[in-house]
């Protein structure tokens, strides 16, 4: 994580960054040529959360949203990037421009039940965090979009390696910052940011 931490040194209420590839793109106004930056956003999914519901970009469209890849039976950095994000899940419960989005890597195993009963054990409202599942390649192919790692490994402790990242993602898919998720003064900074991202927050 060390280069998005380079560009986050800014003060506390600056601009977040844009992370990811940008393209320049020419356009004409009024006769001036004028040059747009085009972010990077992550493209259109979806998938099916722990209610056999299909979360798509449009249950997130206009949100600020936290993601991250997990899958239920890891037995390492998992429960403590849960632990994590339950901080974050009660610091904006009433905030309802504020979701969790978190994509299993193990979509054979983590089928929908298994996501309502890992979600009901944590005592989480579907509304506010979405525990998805979907194709194996779906899954693996966004997690490239968000910058992180999600992958089978078989000589990984639970068969599979994946980031333990929290990504900050704005209302228009646009990654703003990548956190560690098992890292209480990460989240702590994560939990801070948010609210720059929200509209009625800005100063």
């Amino acid at each position: 994580l060390g280069w998005q931490a380079c560009s986050q040194n800014s003060t506390e209420n600056s601009e977040l960054p844009y992370l990811g590839e940008r393209q320049l793109v020419q356009r004409e106004d009024n006769g001036q040529q004028v040059t747009d930056t085009l972010y990077h956003r992550i493209p259109d999914f979806a998938f099916i959360n722990q209610d056999s519901q299909v979360v798509t970009s449009l249950t997130v469209q206009d949100k600020v949203y936290v993601t991250d890849f997990f899958f239920t039976t890891c037995p390492t950095i998992c429960p403590k990037m849960k632990s994590q994000m339950l901080r974050i899940y009660e610091a904006f419960a009433d905030e309802p421009q504020v979701m969790l989005l978190s994509h299993t890597i193990d979509p054979k195993h983590d089928t929908v039940a298994v996501l309502r009963d890992y979600a009901d054990r944590l005592q989480v409202n579907s509304d506010k965090c979405q525990f998805v599942t979907g194709e194996k390649d779906s899954i693996y192919s966004i997690a490239l979009q968000y910058m992180v790692s999600a992958m089978e490994d078989e000589e990984e402790p639970g068969g599979f390696v994946h980031s333990g990242a929290f990504v900050l993602v704005d209302q228009n898919r646009h990654v703003r910052g990548i956190y560690d998720g098992t890292d209480p003064a990460q989240v702590d900074k994560l939990i801070r940011d948010i609210p720059s991202l929200l509209p009625e927050k800005k100063k």
